[in-house]
């Protein structure tokens, strides 16, 4: 397909993602790194309950936690380049 006919279709909201390889689509900024971090007994049964009650894996208790508070406190991650700066000499 070329060019011009799939940006027509998606101005048009046609669905393209049949037009789309997708076998190397990846979100950005979202690699994923692993990371040990000890806790204390009591945090991980805190932890295992809240897991426990809302049917969900550990793992995803204290993502959803620090995805929180990260969100709180620190300002949104631009997806966008920033522009490079022109510097005289």
């Amino acid at each position: 397909m070329k060019a011009k006919k799939f940006e027509q279709q998606f101005d048009d909201g046609a669905d393209i993602t049949a037009s789309l390889d997708l076998s190397k689509a990846r979100r950005v900024l979202q690699e994923h790194k692993r990371v040990n971090v000890d806790f204390p007994a009591w945090m991980v049964d805190s932890l295992d309950r809240e897991a426990s009650k809302l049917g969900v894996t550990r793992q995803s208790v204290i993502k959803v936690c620090l995805a929180e508070r990260l969100q709180a406190t620190t300002p949104p991650v631009s997806l966008q380049r920033s522009p490079k700066v022109a510097t005289h000499r």
